[in-house]
Formats: structure tokens, C-alpha cells, sequence
């Protein structure tokens, strides 16, 4: 379709121009407080729970940035919120330029609606039963008005369909005819049946078998591609993390702790989070690398450590980790970011990590 065509070639001119999303200071914090008279009663405050902490990072159009964490560390709620699921309770959410805060009615927020679009986990539950393959992937499109003759949807949800290695045919059966990977690839076509420019994908492949998961990840690096897509990717696998990204950020309690270039993070890690989750991989290799074991539990989001939330597993946190909080500074690995005193004040040297492997 021409349109189609002429959306793909201006987003091949803007990509690598600058960041199409930008994510300022997010925060969300979720009140799981016990009913008013029950705390007034205890003589309590309200109990918050910051899922979301002071979030920053840009994404490049045309580019993938991937957030990574341990489960609970805030990935999905990230997500949720640039898409506009929930709101924020601190910072901002800027698309293209446009603050997502000032779209106050659904009139002004329909536009954007239409150019970004969200994959969600688990593909047995986001299709309804209900419909035919086609009625869903049409939806989108009959939603924004994109196409008003019954045949030209039916014919480029087809298209769509045979987009994502499906057949046209297919839109004639229901969800449960289909494996969970052919799920999948439903609800990718769902994704780009408003022509969408900007994909959130929370943990798309989790749900699904390695071999399955290889042929997702491998059609969407193709969609992005051919359309010319901007993915912020959500996985707590490193090794799916490592397929698609172009972008890392690690996330800790509600934190990021280190971002920068995916190249930057797999090779030269900063964080010892982050040298903790890639220590984490199996040495497939044998090469016998010694490795720095992840020690104790995630703690409570409700009652977070006080300064650096890493320091209760951290073998290299001193005093200044357990009272302040770390600020962003640039990684001595490239032009990313860490959030790391012993970084930041040269004591996690080579010679340090190697001390400690030994103590331990």
C-alpha cells in the first residue's frame, strides 16, 4: 500500500537522527497502604511500593533498547508506562518530541496511540477466544479508521498475516487453533495493523520454547528491518537480550544501574550487578572463567536499602554505598552510564574482582 510504503520511507530518513522516545526521571510508586482506619487505628502511614525509581534513557529510532533485571525489578511497569497504561507518578514520557503528559483527552491521544503499539507476554492470554484471527488483527485498523472498505482490511490483514509467516487463510480460524508461537505472531500482526513506528515488547518470547523463541526474535529483527521499527524490548534473558539489542539498560529495585551500547555491556560490564547476571550464563565454552556468584535475595521494594540498593549483596560496598545514593556517571567502558561509587571511584579494578574471586 502506498501509504504504508511512504510511512517506511520516512522512517528510514529519520532513523539514527535522534531518539524517538525519551524517558525523563519515571517514577511509579503503587500505595498498597491497609484501609484508612486500619491505619489510623495502628497509628500507620501509607506504605508505598516504588516499583519505578527516578528512570532515564533515550532511544534512538530505528534502534532496540532492551531492559534487563531480575523478576520484580520494574521492567513491565517501565513499559506499562511509556505506553501510557499507567501514569506516571514522577517524570515524563517524550515521543517524538511530544510530551505524553499533555495529551489530556483520548481525541489527542489517538495519533500517538496509532504509532505505538505493545506485544505482550503471554499470547495465550492477550487474543480474545472469542473472535477469528482476522476480527483481531482488523481491530487496529478499524479503530483508528485506517481503512473503511470491508475488503481493503480484509485483504491487508492478509497481507499482515502472510507479513509474520502465517497464511491469509489463517484468519479464518480462532486463537486456539494455533501453538503458542503462531500465537505470537498474531499478535505481532495485531501490533502493525496501525502502521505503529514504536514497539514495546514485554518479555515476548518468555512463554515460549527456545526454538520458537529463536524464529520470533529472528522475525522481528526482520519486521524492524523492512519497517524501519523501534523497539524497547523487555527480558530477563540475557541471552535473547544479547540476540536483539542495540541498546542495554540493567535494572535493580526500581533502578537503572547501567546503560549503554549492548556491544559495551556484554564485553566490558561495570556494574557488579550487571557482572553478577552475566556471570550468571552457563560457560557453554569451558574456558573455566572464575565467576562472582549473585548472594542473597531482592530486597522488599516497599522498604528499599538506604543509599546504593545493590550494596546487601554487593562484595565491594563500603560506607558511602550503604548511605548514598549513587548518581549517574559515564562507564569507563564507553559512552554508556553506571550508577556505581566503586566505579565511579576507581576501586573496582581487575586486580580487586580477582582478590575476591580468590576469597571466595
Amino acid at each position: 500500500m502506498a501509504e504504508v510504503a511512504e510511512a517506511i520511507a520516512a522512517r528510514e530518513t529519520a532513523a539514527g537522527s535522534g531518539p524517538l522516545v525519551r524517558v525523563k526521571g519515571l517514577a511509579k510508586h503503587f500505595d498498597v497502604s491497609p484501609p484508612l482506619l486500619t491505619r489510623v487505628l495502628r497509628k500507620e502511614g501509607r506504605t508505598l511500593v516504588r516499583a519505578v525509581d527516578g528512570v532515564s534513557f533515550d532511544i534512538p529510532t530505528g534502534r532496540t533498547f532492551s531492559l534487563v533485571g531480575e523478576s520484580g525489578c520494574g521492567k513491565s511497569t517501565v513499559a506499562r508506562l511509556v505506553v501510557g497504561l499507567y501514569s506516571p507518578t514522577q517524570g515524563e514520557v517524550v515521543f517524538d518530541g511530544q510530551r505524553l503528559a499533555d495529551l489530556t483527552s483520548r481525541r489527542q491521544m489517538a495519533p500517538v496511540r496509532r504509532r505505538l503499539q505493545m506485544i505482550f507476554q503471554d499470547p495465550f492470554a492477550s487474543l480474545n477466544p472469542r473472535w477469528r484471527v482476522a476480527d483481531i488483527v482488523a481491530e487496529p485498523i478499524r479503530a483508528h479508521g485506517l481503512l473503511d472498505d470491508n475488503r481493503a482490511v480484509l485483504r491487508r490483514v492478509g497481507e499482515l498475516l502472510e507479513q509474520v509467516r502465517l497464511s491469509a487463510r489463517d484468519g479464518e480460524k480462532f486463537p486456539h487453533e494455533f501453538s503458542g508461537g503462531q500465537r505470537q505472531r498474531i499478535s505481532i500482526a495485531r501490533a502493525l495493523a496501525s502502521n505503529p513506528e514504536f514497539l514495546v515488547c514485554d518479555e515476548p518470547t518468555s512463554a515460549l520454547d527456545v526454538s520458537v523463541q529463536a524464529q520470533i526474535l529472528n522475525l522481528m529483527r526482520d519486521l524492524q528491518r523492512e519497517l524501519g521499527l523501534t523497539y524497547l524490548f523487555i527480558s530477563h534473558d540475557l541471552a535473547v537480550v544479547y540476540h536483539i539489542s542495540d541498546y542495554v539498560g540493567v535494572m535493580y529495585l526500581g533502578r537503572l544501574v547501567e546503560w549503554g551500547e549492548a556491544r559495551d555491556i556484554f564485553r566490558k560490564p561495570q556494574h557488579p550487578y550487571t557482572r553478577m547476571l552475566l556471570d550468571a550464563i552457563p560457560d557453554l565454552e569451558m574456558s573455566g572463567r572464575q565467576r562472582i556468584p549473585v548472594a542473597g535475595e531482592v530486597p522488599s521494594p516497599i522498604h528499599p536499602p538506604s543509599g546504593c540498593h545493590f550494596h546487601p549483596r554487593c562484595p565491594f560496598a563500603n560506607e558511602r554505598c550503604r548511605s548514598e545514593e549513587p548518581a549517574p556517571t559515564p562507564s569507563p567502558a564507553g559512552g554508556g552510564q553506571v550508577r556505581c561509587h566503586a566505579v565511579e571511584e576507581g576501586r573496582l579494578t581487575e586486580e580487586v574482582v580477582q582478590s575476591e574471586l580468590r576469597r571466595d
